[in-house]
C-alpha cells in the first residue's frame, strides 16, 4: 500500500510537470512568466551544488528548527499543564481561542521592534506560529484519554502525577506528535515569508527576493520555490516515519479497531 502511494504521488508530480512543459512549449502562457517544467529542473539542479543558495537553504533550516524546538519546549508542558488542571484550562481557553487565528506575518512589525536582528525575527514568528498547533493538539489529546484507564489506576491507589505519567502522556503523545508535524511544515512557510516580507542576510525568501529583483527570472524564483517545497515534503515525510517508528503500538491498535 506505501508503495503505491509514493507510485501514484510520483506520477500526479510527473503529470504536472509535463502539463506545464506543454503550457510554456505551446505558447499557451507566457514563458518569461511560466518557464517550461524542463528549465525549472535543470534550475533547481544548479542550485544542488550552488554555495550562496546552500547558505541559504542552512540559514533557513537553523531559524526554522530553533523556532520550532523552542515552541514544542512551551507548548507541549503549557498544553499538559492546562489540560490536567481543569480549571485553568476553562481560564485560558479564551486566550488562546483569541490568540492563535492571528496570522504571524501580521506581527511581523512588532517582531522587528522588538528583536531587531533577522534570525530573531523569524524564530520568534516560527515559534508564535508553531505553538498554537502544538498546544491545541496536546490539550485535545489529553481530553480524550479513556477515563476507564485513568479510573482503574485510580482505584488501584495511583495518584494524579502517575495517572498522568503512566496513561494520559503514552496515550496523548502520537496526537501530540501530530501536531508537531503539522506545526513543522507551518514554520516553513512562515520563515520563509518572513524572510520575503522582512528581509535579511540569508534565506531561501532572500534568494526568492533577490531573483525579481532584476526582473525576468521566473525559471530562478519557480526553481527555488520547488527546493522549498522539497524541503517541507522532506520534513514531512522525516517526522511522519519517526511517528510510525515511535508509536507503532497506536497505528496496531486503530487498525485493531477498524
Amino acid at each position: 500500500m506505501r508503495y503505491r502511494r509514493l507510485l501514484l504521488g510520483a506520477a500526479g508530480a510527473a503529470c504536472t510537470a509535463a502539463a506545464v512543459e506543454v503550457l510554456s512549449r505551446g505558447g499557451l502562457v507566457d514563458a518569461t512568466a511560466l518557464p517550461p517544467a524542463s528549465a525549472i529542473g535543470g534550475e533547481a539542479a544548479r542550485l544542488a551544488a550552488d554555495q550562496e543558495f546552500l547558505v541559504d537553504v542552512a540559514a533557513t533550516l537553523r531559524a526554522w528548527a530553533g523556532g520550532l524546538v523552542l515552541a514544542v519546549l512551551a507548548a507541549v508542558p503549557l498544553g499538559v499543564l492546562l489540560g490536567s488542571v481543569p480549571f485553568l484550562g476553562t481560564a485560558a481557553r479564551g486566550l488562546v481561542e483569541l490568540m492563535r487565528p492571528i496570522p504571524s506575518v501580521a506581527l511581523i512589525p512588532l517582531a522587528i521592534i522588538v528583536f531587531a536582528e533577522p534570525t530573531r525575527v523569524e524564530m520568534s514568528l516560527v515559534f508564535y506560529a508553531c505553538l498554537w498547533p502544538i498546544l491545541v493538539n496536546t490539550l485535545y489529546a489529553l481530553r480524550d484519554v479513556d477515563p476507564v484507564a485513568k479510573d482503574s489506576l485510580r482505584c488501584f491507589g495511583f495518584g494524579p502525577l502517575s495517572v498522568l505519567w503512566r496513561v494520559s502522556l503514552p496515550s496523548a503523545a502520537p496526537f501530540i506528535a501530530t501536531g508537531v508535524r503539522i506545526a513543522a511544515s507551518v514554520a516553513l512557510i512562515v520563515v520563509i515569508s518572513t524572510e520575503l516580507f522582512a528581509g535579511g542576510v540569508d534565506g531561501i525568501g532572500i534568494y526568492l527576493s533577490e531573483t525579481q529583483s532584476g526582473g525576468g527570472n521566473s525559471d530562478l524564483l519557480l526553481a527555488g520555490a520547488c527546493w522549498a517545497g522539497a524541503l517541507g515534503l522532506a520534513v514531512n515525510t522525516g517526522l511522519r516515519g519517526m511517528e510510525r517508528l515511535a508509536f507503532r503500538w497506536h497505528g496496531a491498535r486503530v487498525e485493531g479497531v477498524a
